[in-house]
């Protein structure tokens, strides 16, 4: 019987880059599809509706008057250095939490890059009151933040020969 090594660090980062990069896509691309059922707004749940939405700024539409490329430059200066973290990472759980974090940034960048904007599907709301339009690569930046924040801390002892 054969041991299987464990997965490295860094081929779970790239696995869960990947994975939202791929599914942020896919949805946003359902979301463009169907522009003339989700223009209005698409109920789905009490609180929850479906309804495009292109965001030329960022969170919460901040820095809507920036010009596109300065967005794009930025962006793909913060996605080098979370590859490099990605790639560094000596544990799966930070590993995962940038991975996600950068398949989310390359997402929207992807978006930035063809269409002018980042498309923006998921509503959710209480009474009147909506969270800002959002989408997959915002859920995966935003669960890459908490897998980095609440991930269990093991002290990682380094095994050193006495002389």
């Amino acid at each position: 019987m054969g041991m299987t090594s464990p997965i490295r660090p860094s081929a779970l980062g790239a696995s869960a880059a990947v994975t939202a990069f791929v599914l942020d896509q896919a949805t946003k691309a359902m979301a463009i599809a169907n522009t003339e059922i989700l223009a209005a707004g698409l109920p789905v749940a009490p609180g929850f509706n479906l309804v495009l939405h292109r965001n030329t700024g960022v969170s919460f539409g901040m820095l809507d008057n920036v010009p596109p490329l300065a967005l794009v430059a930025l962006a793909l200066i913060i996605i080098v250095w979370l590859a490099v973290l990605t790639f560094r990472a000596e544990r799966s759980g930070d590993a995962a939490g940038y991975g996600l974090i950068l398949g989310g940034a390359l997402g929207n960048v992807a978006d930035r890059l063809r269409l002018g904007g980042v498309t923006d599907f998921l509503d959710f709301y209480i009474g009147e009151a909506h969270w800002p339009a959002f989408n997959l690569a915002d859920s995966a930046i935003f669960c890459g933040v908490v897998v980095l924040l609440l991930w269990p801390r093991r002290h990682v002892q380094r095994r050193t020969d006495a002389i």
